[in-house]
């Protein structure tokens, strides 16, 4: 990312990105390019407005994890092929989020949430992930912040 890119919005970002996958003929670029628009898109109709650039990295963020669901069942499927372009298109989408956390980071994170909210048993499990995808937004997946957050309060 240049330091143009960084003053655009990441809807400006996408749109200029598949432009440049245009001209490059990369069609697994434009492809993702184009389901984060249409999907942005549908969400901006639904919402009757523009979108933020946190309601797009969400959007963003429901691409990466259903190719991550079907990555798997193609692997479960024997098929190898598939399973790797979807990979090759979550790495795509991965660079329209901001800085992924790590997995310690996720869990200190959410230590420290858990402190915060008292929080001592599986019953409060609702609380602390509503809080720790409210300050991890758009740096974590859900479904590692559920296993983490499960983990933590089962101990």
């Amino acid at each position: 990312m240049n330091l143009e890119q960084k003053n655009m919005s990441l809807n400006q970002r996408i749109a200029e990105d598949l432009k440049l996958a245009m001209k490059a003929k990369d069609s697994i670029r434009l492809s993702c390019l184009r389901m984060i628009r249409s999907s942005s898109k549908n969400l901006q109709v639904e919402k009757r407005r523009e979108l933020t650039d946190e309601e797009i990295q969400a959007v963003v963020s429901s691409l990466i994890r259903k190719g991550k669901e079907a990555t798997k069942e193609f692997r479960n499927g024997n098929r190898e092929d598939l399973a790797l372009k979807e990979e090759k298109e979550v790495e795509i989408f991965y660079e329209y989020l901001p800085q992924q956390l790590t997995p310690e980071k996720i869990e200190e994170n959410i230590r420290q949430i858990i402190s915060e909210l008292s929080a001592e048993s599986p019953k409060d499990m609702g609380n602390v992930m509503k809080a720790a995808m409210a300050r991890m937004a758009g740096q974590v997946q859900g479904k590692e912040v559920n296993e983490i957050v499960k983990k933590l309060l089962t101990s």
